[in-house]
């Protein structure tokens, strides 16, 4: 959709210009994007005293626009862009990372504080979300840890071979990725890939859980969320560990 810009300079330079109208005789389809585009220009003519010709248009576009100018704009709902200083956005950026700090550490004591009641065997969750959660975390992930595991095994014997030919050591390629992935890599890789995955899995299905407004609903219950939805991660994460 071109801009209403160049079409509106065209307009102020006009002098001699007394009802323009559209011909729309090659317009196959349109959508609401026309429809503000031809608005735009409608309302800088109206600006200049110039009355448009809406002859040539759909009947469709027609009566978008007696639907768009039925109704006059309410003042102030237009948006508009608010030019902000340099100054302003560091204290808007320091303002949030202060609170963002802030919730980060009330959710660490509040953890602990249900660790706490874990130990104590006066927190409130059930067994099964605890072993659901470590099938979840565990043996779910099987198949995507494998397969990353073998194809950075599969790159490391690639690169490893190409080195060691020029030594004519290549028969220590398999010894090299089977030491390096057995001993090191394949505990790393398992560990950011549980965690990615994993992570995300907690903060997609709990993030469902406050937008659905279940967590609310727990706690008009009288169910803490941090013993019924925390703690079981928590508790797996930690026997994952």
């Amino acid at each position: 959709m071109p801009a209403v810009e160049p079409i509106a300079a065209r307009l102020e330079a006009a002098t001699e210009l007394k009802s323009p109208g559209f011909d729309t005789g090659g317009l196959t389809a349109w959508d609401s994007g026309l429809v503000s585009y031809l608005t735009g220009i409608i309302d800088r003519c109206e600006g200049r005293g110039i009355a448009v010709d809406q002859a040539g248009l759909p009947e469709g576009i027609c009566g978008l626009l007696r639907l768009a100018y039925a109704v006059p704009e309410r003042q102030g709902a237009r948006r508009t862009e608010k030019r902000v200083s340099f100054v302003q956005q560091v204290g808007e950026q320091a303002l949030g990372l202060t609170r963002s700090t802030g919730e980060i550490m009330v959710f660490l004591g509040e953890s602990v504080l249900a660790l706490r009641r874990l130990l104590t065997g006066q927190a409130r969750f059930r067994k099964a979300d605890l072993w659901l959660t470590i099938q979840e975390a565990g043996a779910n992930a099987l198949p995507i840890v494998s397969l990353v595991v073998f194809l950075v095994g599969l790159i490391l014997g690639f690169i490893a071979e190409a080195q060691l030919a020029a030594f004519g050591a290549k028969i220590y390629v398999a010894d090299l990725v089977g030491l390096a992935m057995v001993i090191q890599l394949g505990a790393i890789i398992t560990a950011i890939v549980l965690a990615g995955r994993t992570g995300a899995a907690f903060a997609a299905q709990l993030g469902t859980m406050q937008v659905n407004e279940e967590i609310d609903a727990l706690r008009t219950l009288g169910i803490a969320p941090m013993d019924f939805l925390v703690l079981p991660r928590l508790a797996c994460w930690r026997s994952s560990s």
